[in-house]
């Protein structure tokens, strides 16, 4: 029996309540105006539901029932942008600002007005409409490839999922808007709240939060979040948006929320006065903003102008100072880490830092503290470095207390009681106890890690669990737990166990690099892993070599190679790769190419304007060469970008032979020709 066909006065009625829905979104969350209450907005969402409900059929794609709380894929796919997502140059003072306008002037003579606009700490998307309907919404990545976070991306209620039809707008069939997702300071400050009610160690910024949001396995989780956006790019931007103003004014008109603080000047001395108001009036918005873009506002002038490596040269980031703040120190505790150096940190009186509550600092080593001369009882000078990682910028001498002492750092370890050992010329001390519970803890959360298994969901709060209930003493036991024991831990419903189940049991197979890292081996990061990996091809054959064919491979040198085989060689070592073997973890081999360019060793420095440093290595290495971040005499060539480093220096003085980016693409070009696909 066919489905009954719907009544034309239902679908117009259907059609309507959509329309008034997404008209309400858009004063609720653009313009921050409403104007019916919550019930009513309530009574209308309920309305067109029931009439959905009702008639199967009736629900369009768009429909604001469907693109709230939709759920996400298992994991994210890969996306690659329509034009790289460049970065902007920075300016940190006044007088680089003047410069930017002097490199403009050399080329433009005049500037046909600024546009000056908060740089928002968030989390930059580009979001892609084909027929004015959202089709794809994918994170910056590494500017050239991102995440799709189309499904979490809907659940934001101030991104449009339907351009409406705008008089005098032609929209093209295909276009791209950027932006940025954020998290407001009032719902950062709830959520912890609600993490700190449930147990749940706080989040350290909204950025922070806003990413993991962002990146939630489950939408609804991303809606519950109450995330936000701010656009401010377009591309192509219709015919007749001539300027960045206009193009933000039309980007508004649509429904997408535009910055309000926005503004058009004629001159560097009134973007100046904008930089000196926003400097401290940062301070009363309800969201992070860590500095001003400056942009050329005519479309023309800006495609005169142009990009220098992967930068516009018509914009710049003004970047305001670090915050610092000042507060008590209360204690300095030893952190062991996954190594078992022993790190002091701070323990501050809490204090609001650019935009999150600071409550440690770390002090690095023994000398550091000795250097500031840090004691308990001080008044210190906290900042963040990067606007991320906090750090006592120094002491305030005339505050301390008659009763401050020096810093004594302990003779054991505070987790195992094993003596803490400093080796001659290193900075820290170290827990040499395999067994230490700071040293296992740390190990797993580095085996977790995105850049080693990268466990999904598999974080500090699951970590603390399992090691407090006794499952997990090992890294092979991370890969025996099953859905069934996960289910049992604290605030993991039997969905999110099997998600994370999933998760562990998708890392199983990994490549040969990220399995080396996982080990947490000494000295041995992820370049040093994919450089060995690359090397040897199999564990076996990693296992088999002995200290001096590991510290002959290029990138590795004798003293990461005598830790590696003194590794492999110990009882500790040979325990945890059986142990993850055992437990079903097995490594995929690496295939050596038999490309052109096999047994070349090339070497990046500076910026490279037609693509990262991480797509230019990883051509190298699909020629079958070897791209290492040191230059040594066994290096083949290094490849000179913008503004080279140390590295050219030193190629110089061994005689190694330079090229420049264009030479560079041109014999990547030239080798990938004569290479055969399949």
């Amino acid at each position: 029996m066919g489905r009954r066909p719907i009544p034309p006065t239902v679908r117009r009625q259907a059609a309507r309540l959509r329309e008034e829905i997404v008209h309400h979104n858009y004063l609720y969350h653009v313009l921050d105006a409403p104007e019916i209450s919550d019930a009513a907005y309530d009574a209308l969402f309920r309305e067109l539901q029931a009439l959905e409900a009702a008639h199967p059929g009736l629900q369009t794609k768009d429909s604001p029932t469907v693109t709230v709380g939709a759920e996400a894929a298992a994991h994210f796919r890969k996306v690659r942008h329509r034009t790289p997502m460049l970065s902007l140059q920075n300016a940190f003072t006044l007088e680089e600002v003047g410069e930017f306008q002097d490199r403009l002037l050399r080329q433009l003579r005049v500037v046909r007005g600024y546009v000056v606009e908060l740089k928002i700490d968030g989390l930059a998307v580009s979001l892609t409409y084909a027929d004015s309907v959202l089709r794809q919404a994918a994170t910056r990545g590494d500017g050239v490839e991102g995440e799709d976070v189309t499904h979490n991306v809907r659940t934001i209620a101030d991104i449009p999922e339907r351009l409406p039809a705008v008089p005098g707008l032609h929209l093209p069939a295909v276009m791209e808007v950027r932006g940025e997702v954020y998290l407001p300071r009032s719902e950062f400050a709830r959520i912890n709240q609600a993490q700190q009610a449930a147990g749940l160690p706080p989040y350290a910024n909204p950025r922070n939060a806003a990413a993991g949001s962002l990146r939630q396995l489950d939408a609804g989780i991303t809606r519950q979040r109450r995330l936000r956006s701010w656009v401010y790019q377009w591309d192509p931007p219709p015919d007749g948006i001539d300027s960045q103003s206009q193009a933000l004014d039309a980007l508004q008109r649509l429904g997408f929320a535009v910055n309000p603080h926005r503004a058009r000047v004629a001159t560097v001395d009134e973007v100046e006065a904008y930089l000196r108001r926003w400097e401290t009036a940062r301070q009363q918005l309800d969201y992070e903003t860590d500095g001003v873009v400056i942009k050329v506002d005519d479309r023309h002038q800006q495609e005169e102008m142009g990009a220098v490596s992967r930068s516009p040269r018509w914009a710049v980031a003004y970047k305001f100072a670090p915050e610092e703040q000042v507060t008590e120190v209360l204690g300095i505790d030893v952190s062991i880490g996954r190594t078992g150096v022993a790190t002091p940190v701070a323990r501050l009186r809490p204090v609001l830092v650019a935009g999150s509550t600071v409550r440690h600092a770390t002090l690095h080593n023994e000398d550091e503290v000795a250097r500031k001369d840090v004691r308990v009882g001080d008044r210190v000078s906290v900042r963040k470095a990067g606007d991320v990682i906090p750090a006592v910028v120094r002491v305030l001498l005339e505050l301390r207390p008659p009763e401050a002492r020096p810093f004594e750092m302990p003779e054991s370890c505070p987790q195992c009681g094993q003596t803490l050992v400093r080796e001659p010329a290193a900075a820290g001390r170290y827990c040499q106890n395999p067994g230490c519970p700071a040293q296992r803890r740390q190990h797993l959360l580095h085996l977790a890690g995105r850049d080693a298994f990268d466990i999904e969901g598999c974080g500090p709060a699951v970590v603390d669990q399992l090691l407090a209930r006794g499952w997990v003493s090992t890294a092979g036991d991370l890969f025996r737990l099953g859905p069934d024991r996960l289910a049992d831990l604290d605030g993991y419903a039997t969905r999110s166990a099997r998600q994370l189940a999933a998760a562990v049991a998708a890392s199983r197979r990994p490549s040969l690099a990220r399995f080396i890292y996982a080990l947490g081996i000494r000295h041995v990061g992820a370049v040093t892993a994919r450089a060995l990996a690359e090397h040897f091809g199999t564990l076996a054959a990693l296992q088999a070599a002995s200290e001096p064919e590991l510290g002959a491979v290029e990138g590795v040198g004798p003293i990461v190679g005598r830790a590696v085989a003194a590794f492999l060689a110990s009882a500790t070592g040979r325990a945890m790769v059986a142990d993850l073997l055992a437990a079903g973890v097995v490594p995929a081999p690496t295939r050596r190419s038999d490309g052109p360019w096999r047994g070349q060793t090339v070497v990046l420095t500076g910026t490279l304007s037609r693509f990262p440093r991480s797509q230019a290595e990883g051509r190298v290495r699909g020629l079958g060469g070897t791209a290492a971040s040191s230059v040594s005499r066994k290096t083949t060539v290094v490849v000179a970008g913008a503004e080279p480093g140390s590295k050219l220096e030193r190629a110089q003085r061994l005689g190694v032979p330079i090229i420049d980016e264009e030479e560079f693409l041109r014999r990547l070009e030239e080798a990938e020709g004569a290479t055969p696909e399949g």
